[in-house]
């Protein structure tokens, strides 16, 4: 396929970059440059430490990568779109000044209904009451209270994503006391900080926020609001990236984590990056560069080296080079990272099952297309003959109740793709004019569900892909008639390719699921949430940490934080 990528490295995967990794030891190593590698890797560069990543692929960024797979076409292949990224990596890293662009649309989410009606909702607050309006006054009204306590709920969490997990001693038995002594303090503290949160939250909304965190997203919604079409609007944050459905207790927290993040001091506003998202891996490259680290691409690591203490002690490459280092941060999934790079017995059985037994699952699938024209929606036609209101934000395909999640969801269950999948659309190009040739679009398909080992078919047959890619075209046509006919080419990516092409485990986004057994000191697996590993030298920084997954970078900041203080190392 033609292809052309985007990407920035000190170096590439050449024989002369290879020569230069083995010739010194470094101070750290970063398997994997993704963005939270990226952002592990600046944080230790500017501490000081002499850094080196090893990116298997062409090209840097992970999941968060701009690819050209259509000649003119630049693709958000994986992630598409930006909020979670921490404000604190933005101010620390300087992002905006090593080319992070956001790029703010006037709406945030428009739903068009088979009837004819649609829902467009921003964040001006007498618009979305009167869009509400439409469907329920009683909603309208409720709405702004809504918002403003998922609000105060992201406040009370915002410390907790910039920090490790409060995590008991891993070397109990051998650790010294003073090292007891401090670790106790630190949790004491950190525990006390969490309880002083909690009191100035209050009795009330601290009920109300654990009951967001164990219900069903359909039961919170529920209780809030009434009509159909708002309620599958805000639920769609709550299965994006999950095999669950609105249903599965523990998605009213996965809702929370998808508005968690902000763009320019707004909470829960998401924006385009301008050159799609690989730019806001370049960001952190650049930073990270700036600081001394030395990126490589074209560098796949075949195995942890290990010395005779039993400690980590570098890399092999597929291409036989050995690379040293006495820590080593690990940016790809858990299961990849100690069921497949660290050699057999290096680590305790219970730690092994626990990773391999883990959910990496997805029912995900993301299709790429390059388009000749905007799509048209027959329910909003206002009078703009290219991009409207309703262009600019993320758009709702096939999910109007949250009954019809259920039943997409149920086929899966199945082991059947979804007959009517649910689809948000985003057509970037509208705000971003560097991504497609003029009066051209690039638009992403982020769909659900589709089984990673279907019953029916497979993925890796060409009728199948294209029958189930149809399928999807053709739902967005009862909304926007002549969409099909708009196709000039496409990318679509299965959750086999998913894990296949950029590593994620199974397909699943957040490198593990985001269930309420798998979150904070549960993360990736319990007495292990703080990024260190059973293996002393061997750090995980990558989503299947705490906080998660999405483009939020904090994996890797806290990552860093943590191999800081292990070797005395200021944090700069």
């Amino acid at each position: 396929m033609w292809r052309r990528s985007f990407s920035s490295s000190s170096s590439t995967g050449t024989a002369a970059a290879t020569t230069a990794l083995k010739n010194k030891k470094w101070d750290a190593l970063v398997i994997g440059g993704g963005h939270n590698g990226l952002t592990a890797a600046a944080y230790l560069a500017r501490s000081g430490l002499s850094v080196a990543v090893l990116e298997r692929r062409h090209v840097i960024g992970g999941a968060a990568v701009t690819e050209e797979l259509v000649p003119g076409f630049k693709f958000s292949r994986c992630s598409y779109l930006q909020s979670l990224l921490r404000p604190s990596i933005i101010k620390e890293l300087e992002l905006p000044r090593h080319g992070l662009k956001l790029l703010k649309g006037s709406h945030s989410s428009f739903t068009p209904c088979l009837d004819g009606r649609y829902l467009l909702l921003g964040p001006n607050k007498d618009h979305n009451h009167s869009e509400i309006s439409k469907f329920s006054k009683r909603d309208a009204d409720a709405y702004p209270r809504y918002g403003n306590q998922l609000g105060n709920f992201c406040e009370f969490m915002d410390p907790l994503l910039d920090s490790a997990p409060p995590e008991s001693l891993q070397c109990e038995s051998s650790c010294s006391v003073s090292d007891r002594f401090k670790n106790k303090m630190h949790n004491s503290m950190f525990w006390a900080r969490c309880l002083r949160q909690a009191a100035a939250l209050g009795q009330k909304d601290f009920v109300e926020f654990t009951d967001l965190l164990l219900s069903p997203a359909s039961k919170v919604l529920n209780n809030w609001f009434e009509s159909d079409v708002l309620k599958a609007t805000l639920a769609m944050d709550s299965v994006i990236g999950t095999t669950g459905s609105v249903h599965t207790p523990g998605s009213g927290y996965v809702l929370l984590h998808h508005v968690m993040g902000e763009t320019d001091g707004e909470r829960g506003i998401w924006s385009f990056v301008e050159g799609g998202m690989g730019s806001v891996s370049l960001a952190i490259a650049n930073a990270a560069k700036e600081a001394g680290a030395h990126i490589v691409t074209c560098a796949e690591v075949q195995q942890l080296l290990i010395n005779d203490s039993g400690t980590a002690d570098g890399v092999l490459l597929t291409d036989g080079s050995q690379v040293h280092s006495s820590i080593v941060l690990s940016n790809a999934t858990p299961y990849k990272t100690f069921k497949e790079l660290v050699p057999d017995n290096a680590l305790p059985d219970s730690f092994v099952r626990a990773i391999k037994y883990s959910d990496y699952s997805s029912g995900t699938t993301k299709i790429n297309l390059a388009v000749d024209k905007l799509p048209q929606f027959k329910s909003c036609k206002m009078g703009h003959p290219d991009a409207g209101p309703q262009h600019v934000g993320s758009i709702h395909i096939g999910s109007e109740s949250m009954e019809e999640f259920q039943l997409a969801w149920q086929d899966a269950v199945n082991g059947l793709p979804s007959n009517r999948p649910v689809i948000e659309m985003t057509i970037p190009s509208v705000l971003d004019k560097t991504i497609s040739p003029p009066g051209k679009h690039v638009i992403n398909l982020f769909t659900q569900y589709t089984p990673y080992s279907p019953s029916d078919g497979h993925w890796g047959d060409t009728v199948y892909r294209e029958l189930f890619a149809q399928k999807c075209f053709s739902l967005v046509d009862e909304y926007a008639p002549g969409f099909s006919s708009s196709i000039i080419g496409y990318d679509m990516l299965t959750p086999p390719d998913l894990e296949r092409e950029i590593g994620l485990t199974g397909g699943n986004i957040f490198h593990g699921a985001m269930g309420l057994d798998s979150l904070f000191l549960m993360r990736p697996v319990k007495g292990w949430s703080n990024y260190r590993t059973p293996l002393k030298g061997l750090y995980l920084c990558g989503s299947g940490t705490h906080p998660g997954g999405g483009v939020m970078g904090a994996p890797g900041r806290n990552a860093a934080r943590v191999v800081l203080v292990d070797v005395n190392k200021p944090l700069k």
